[in-house]
């Protein structure tokens, strides 16, 4: 088994780059969730009415499909790049401003070929965005310090989903200005990181000459050489693939079973729950664990109670019992988006190769989004439906937490 990647601990970072850093990350995920919430489960009723679970299936299955391939190829030409404008930076750039034309593109579809193909583009660059941020969280952060980082990029995303939402619901209306709004911001919310900050050098031993070999190897780690990382990865997707599943179908769940008059404003009013009790946690969960030294404990207890919430969903399908589950999932996933990161930034291979290492991790965050609705559909169409689901939910997340124990590098 080789040595996680902390040979040589870099140096402390302060609250401006941490403030920079989250400010990007805002971008990232406002350019995520506000059209997944909102904006392509709206186009995809108006396009195919009563079958509008499969055409969201279609749309949001084919776009992961492409997060799954272009993340760790974006991890590796990061870390193979040795531009003047930065290893990291020429990607989270370069990514920004691609996620905002797919954005754009997907503000005048239509059709179902439109919607996919413009969620691929934008799926694309937000990927390659996101693969230069996750990588320049261990190359520039000490791991006494990472809980901490990755708690506070951990609450830009909770609230990165509430000012998506809010943003198409509120403050905009129609799905073209929506569009529009948010990719103009993913642009600027990265633009300040990306210019004021420094960018990691490329360090000694790390391979800066792209081949087709060289991306293809990019999907490709030995477990047996490196089972803690393979343990992580296998852990990390079953939680987002139970998360995939729960929240794919939410709006529909909220309009078709409990029958919420107004359902867009409803799961506005459930985010920002949601989110309140993620403040709760994300940050103190991750400094915790910090000063503790131990991830492993809070990893599992924090997957324990998003698994109580899909419960509470199943058992309790009512306006009421659906606010209470928002706030535990919350208090669950403040804890989990600071924590696993950590404890994952712990586990990486090799420094020379962080990035596509990431992107290897970001596979078990991009494939669930297929295998949810896949998995998802039949079982809410024929096979019990969202009582079913979300006991379905449940179980997957308690397997993910329950395997955290067999990383042992990490405490």
């Amino acid at each position: 088994m080789t040595t996680p990647a902390v040979a040589v601990e870099p140096a402390r970072v302060g609250a401006r780059w941490i403030g920079l850093l989250s400010l990007a990350n805002l971008g990232l995920w406002m350019g995520y969730f506000g059209p997944l919430q909102v904006l392509l489960p709206n186009q995809a009723e108006a396009l195919a009415g009563a079958d509008k679970e499969t055409a969201l299936g279609i749309i949001t299955g084919v776009g992961a499909l492409v997060a799954v391939l272009v993340g760790p190829i974006a991890g590796a030409l990061s870390d193979a790049t040795t531009a003047r404008t930065g290893r990291r930076h020429t990607w989270t750039a370069a990514g920004a401003l691609l996620g905002c034309a797919g954005l754009a593109l997907l503000s005048g579809q239509d059709t179902l070929i439109g919607l996919t193909l413009g969620w691929c583009v934008a799926q694309a660059g937000l990927n390659a965005l996101q693969a230069g941020l996750t990588a320049i969280v261990p190359d520039r952060t000490p791991v006494r310090q990472r809980g901490l980082v990755s708690g506070w990029v951990g609450l830009t995303q909770s609230i990165g989903v509430v000012l998506g939402v809010l943003l198409v619901t509120a403050v905009v209306t129609g799905t073209t200005s929506g569009y529009l709004l948010i990719g103009v911001l993913v642009v600027l919310t990265v633009v300040p990181f990306v210019l004021t900050t420094p960018d990691p050098p490329v360090p000694a031993g790390a391979v800066t000459r792209v081949t087709v070999r060289g991306l293809l190897s990019a999907f490709r780690f030995n477990p047996r050489e490196n089972p803690d990382f393979a343990w992580a990865w296998i852990t990390r997707f079953l939680v987002q693939l139970g998360n995939a599943m729960a929240t794919l179908y939410l709006l529909y769940f909220l309009r078709d079973r409990v029958h919420y008059e107004n359902p867009d404003d409803g799961l506005l009013m459930l985010i920002l729950l949601y989110t309140a009790t993620t403040v709760l946690t994300v940050v103190v969960g991750g400094v915790i664990s910090d000063r503790s030294g131990r991830r492993k404990p809070s990893v599992i207890l924090s997957g324990y109670v998003m698994a109580a919430s899909a419960v509470l969903l199943a058992v309790w399908p009512t306006w009421t019992g659906s606010l209470i589950a928002a706030g535990v999932l919350g208090l669950g996933f403040g804890v989990y988006l600071s924590v696993d990161q950590a404890l994952i930034t712990q586990v990486l291979p090799t420094a020379e190769d962080r990035a596509k290492d990431l992107g290897i991790i970001n596979i078990a965050n991009s494939a669930p989004q297929v295998l949810g609705p896949a998995l998802a559909f039949p079982i809410v169409s024929y096979l019990g439906g969202y009582p079913v689901l979300y006991l379905v939910v449940a179980a997957v997340t308690v397997l993910g937490s329950v395997l955290v124990t067999r990383i042992r590098s990490v405490a």
